[in-house]
């Protein structure tokens, strides 16, 4: 994660915004997250904020749910995915989960 592309990966888009930019539902949306296929942060009020990465992977969600796919099959391959990352990367996304796990924050993948 370059400096360059950092906004990327901040969680700073509304559900609102989210749903214009995919062209799908709340509920869509809502249930990808169900499923631990998406993991917006929350914040203080409880109002869900997205990255562009989320969008890009809701769009990409989207897609293989129209082409057939189901969620369970979705998600073992982003679990294979996530474990082909960088080793840093990972033990970092696993320890935030972690924290999130004890302090109850609802976000990352590990929650």
């Amino acid at each position: 994660m370059g400096s360059d592309s950092s906004y990327k990966y901040k969680k700073v888009i509304t559900i609102g915004i989210v749903k214009e930019l995919t062209g799908l539902s709340e509920r869509q949306i809502r249930y990808y997250e169900e499923r631990k296929l998406i993991f917006p942060e929350r914040t203080p009020g409880g109002n869900r904020k997205y990255s562009f990465e989320d969008v890009e992977l809701l769009v990409e969600i989207a897609n293989k749910i129209e082409d057939g796919v189901q969620t369970h099959e979705i998600r073992k391959e982003m679990l294979r995915a996530q474990k082909k990352q960088n080793p840093d990367e990972m033990k970092r996304k696993m320890i935030q989960g972690q924290l999130n796990a004890h302090f109850g924050i609802r976000k990352g993948p590990y929650s």
